[in-house]
């Protein structure tokens, strides 16, 4: 099977390229099956950089994505002030933004969402790993504040991630999600277990909407329940990451 991947449903001007992969069309195997893009989660090294490779020549990437060291923090990479786009970001970070051409923002998950932004005119891009306590610790406030232009100007889309029909949280998020913004309650649901089912594009669109950004656009695909199309730690344990892709380049 080819490598495959969905779009945003957004309308980015044609200099903002973007697109969130499927799980298929690499070479891993196991739980890792098959186009699994993340290093750190136990997968033979060479076959996670064959996918890679692939991955760059199917989507006629203009250089290697920066691969970020994701820690579920709020600490956003500035990819043009470091001095090659190649290998990891650096420090632990959950964000990346660029005003440049052809330098690749990545984002790799298995639940969590990802989150793009881009500037109305193209002109600055960035995304962002949003989990619950990547949304907790702020990060998308902290991507909002680094494109540093005016939020009435970002258009956001929010990618495939757990939907609240999968992802079951105990009260203690809830609690953290609520303290943070009280409209978060709309996003919990009680189940009999005592426990609650959490809405994390909805807290991921209603922190953007607070911030100012007011042109967002959801997925709506669930990573736990496509699994012929996503991995999902949720649902599998050990297994791989999709990633999330975003650049800029002459239109």
């Amino acid at each position: 099977m080819s490598i495959g991947w969905t779009l945003p449903n957004w309308c980015a001007p044609a200099c903002v390229r973007a697109l969130s992969t499927f799980r298929t069309g690499g070479v891993s195997s196991g739980g890792y099956a098959s186009l699994n893009l993340g290093i750190h989660v136990g997968d033979e090294a060479g076959a996670v950089q064959e996918n890679r490779r692939r991955l760059r020549e199917a989507a006629a990437l203009p250089a290697e994505p920066v691969w970020l060291q994701q820690v579920h923090g709020a600490e956003v990479e500035d990819l043009d002030r470091i001095p090659s786009p190649v290998g990891a970001g650096g420090p632990g970070r959950d964000a990346a933004i660029t005003r440049s051409l052809g330098k690749v923002c990545a984002i790799l998950t298995a639940d969590c969402l990802p989150v793009l932004l881009a500037a109305d005119d193209g002109s600055v891009i960035g995304a962002a790993h949003a989990g619950w306590r990547g949304l907790g610790a702020g990060v998308l406030a902290s991507t909002v504040r680094a494109l540093e232009v005016r939020p009435e100007r970002l258009m956001a889309w929010i990618g495939p991630g757990i939907s609240a029909l999968h992802y079951e949280v105990g009260v203690e998020v809830r609690a953290a999600m609520i303290e943070l913004d009280p409209a978060a309650a709309a996003a919990f649901r009680p189940n009999e277990r005592g426990n609650f089912m959490a809405d994390l594009a909805l807290i991921a669109r209603q922190q953007l909407q607070a911030l100012g950004v007011g042109r967002i656009e959801v997925a709506g695909e669930c990573t736990f329940g496509a699994q012929a199309r996503y991995f999902s730690h949720r649902r599998d344990g050990q297994t791989g990451r999709q990633a999330t892709l975003i650049w800029r380049q002459e239109p």
